[in-house]
C-alpha cells in the first residue's frame, strides 16, 4: 500500500496520513486514530529512504562521548547508565542511536571534527565536555541542535541540557559530615575542567564556609572521575589527617577507601567517606552518596532532543533532576 491508499481507506488526505506518519501536529484525535487503525491493519511499512526525503530527517539521534572505551567500559558505570537511559528512550521513540567513542590516542580537536563532519544524525548528545571543549565550539559555530547532560561551559541561555544541582548536592553531603562532627573535610575532585567537577567543588567550599570552617588548601586534591585517581590523592591528604572526605564520585570513594583501609585506618571511624551519583560500585560497597538517576539523566536528553527535533519545543531547555542523600556504611558508625 501507498499513502494514497491508505488516505482513502481512512476518509483523509493523503498529506493527514503523511503527518500521522512522521507524528507531526494539527491532525484531530479522529482522523489520526483511523489512519493508525489501517496501518495497522495493513501491516503498512513507511519507505525509511523516502521518509527522509520528505521530512529531512534520518530519526537517528547521535551521542558523542569524548572518552575511550577504556574509561567508558572500566571501572566508571556511569556511561553505561547514561547509555542505557538514552537507548531506551531512542527506542521508544522509534529512533536509531548512533554513537561516537574517542580513539586511545585521539586528540579532542580530531574527536570533534569527526562528529561535526558527520551528517546522520538529526541531533547530537554530547557528555563530559571541558571548560574549551572543541566539540562545544564547533556545534555551536555550525548550528547543530545538540543537547548536553551537563551544565554549559558558557552561552547556557542559547544551549539545551540535562542535570542535577551539583553545588547544592555537594552542599548537602558536607553539611551532613559536619553534622557528625566531621571538622577535617577534605575532597578529591573530579577532572576540574569538566562543569560538573567545578560545581561539586564550589558546594564543598561553600558548606565550609557556611558552617564558619576554613577552606584549607591542603584538604582540596585535584583528580578524576577514576578509582586510581582517588587511591592517588588520597594517599596524598593521609599526612593532613582528614577525617572525613567528600569525593565527586563513586569510582573516586572506593579508591580513597582502599587507601585509607591500607593505611590501617577504619571508615568510617576514622575517616568518613561520601561519594556522588550512587553507581553500582556505591552500593556493592557500602558506600555513601548523592543519589541521582543516571537513566533517567539520558532519557531525559534523548526525549527532550527528539521534542526540540520535531518541533515540540522552539527555546532552548534546562532540566534539572534531583538529588538525594543516601546514607550507608561509609559515614555511619556501628554505634
Amino acid at each position: 500500500m501507498n499513502l494514497e491508499d491508505i488516505a482513502q481507506k481512512a476518509g483523509v488526505s493523503r498529506s493527514t496520513v503523511s503527518r500521522v506518519i512522521n507524528n507531526e501536529r494539527y491532525v484531530s484525535a479522529d482522523a489520526r486514530q483511523r489512519v493508525l487503525q489501517v496501518i495497522q491493519q495493513e501491516h503498512f511499512q513507511p519507505n525509511p529512504a523516502a521518509r527522509t526525503l520528505v521530512t529531512r530527517r534520518s530519526n537517528i539521534i547521535g551521542t558523542a562521548i569524548p572518552q575511550t572505551t577504556n574509561v567508558i567500559f572500566g571501572d566508571n558505570s556511569y556511561y553505561p547508565m547514561l547509555l542505557q537511559g538514552i537507548a531506551e528512550a531512542v527506542n521508544k521513540r522509534d529512533h536509531a542511536l548512533l554513537l561516537w567513542l574517542a580513539e586511545s590516542t585521539e586528540k579532542r580537536e580530531t574527536f570533534s571534527a569527526r562528529v561535526a563532519r558527520a551528517r546522520h544524525a538529526d541531533g547530537i548528545i554530547i557528555s563530559s565536555v571541558t571548560e574549551n571543549d572543541p566539540l562545544f565550539d564547533i556545534l555551536i559555530q555550525r548550528n547543530r541542535r545538540f543537547v548536553m547532560v551537563e551544565t554549559p561551559p558558557r552561552l547556557a541561555d542559547q544551549v539545551s541540557y540535562v542535570t542535577v544541582d551539583n553545588e547544592a548536592a555537594a552542599r548537602t553531603a558536607v553539611n551532613y559530615l559536619i553534622a557528625t562532627g566531621r571538622r577535617r573535610i577534605a575532597t578529591i575532585t573530579g577532572q576540574i575542567d569538566i562543569r560538573d567537577a567545578i560545581d561539586r567543588l564550589e558546594g564543598y567550599k561553600g558548606a565550609l564556609r557556611d558552617a564558619g570552617l576554613p577552606v584549607d588548601p591542603a584538604l582540596i586534591r585535584y583528580g578524576r572521575f577514576q578509582y586510581e585517581a582517588g587511591y592517588r590523592e588520597m594517599n596524598a591528604l593521609l599526612p593532613h589527617q582528614p577525617d572525613a572526605v567528600f569525593a565527586a564520585g563513586d569510582t573516586i570513594a572506593m579508591g580513597i577507601i582502599t587507601a585509607v583501609r591500607e593505611a590501617g585506618l577504619r571508615v568510617p571511624e576514622d575517616v568518613a567517606v561520601i561519594g556522588f551519583d550512587d553507581l553500582d560500585v556505591a552500593v556493592r560497597n557500602d558506600i555513601s552518596t548523592i543519589r541521582h538517576s543516571v537513566q533517567l539523566v539520558g532519557s531525559t536528553a534523548a526525549n527532550l532532543l527528539i521534542d526540540l527535533i520535531e518541533g515540540q519545543l522552539e527555546h532552548p531547555q534546562h532540566i534539572i533532576l534531583p538529588t538525594e542523600l543516601i546514607l550507608r556504611g561509609s559515614t555511619r558508625t556501628s554505634s
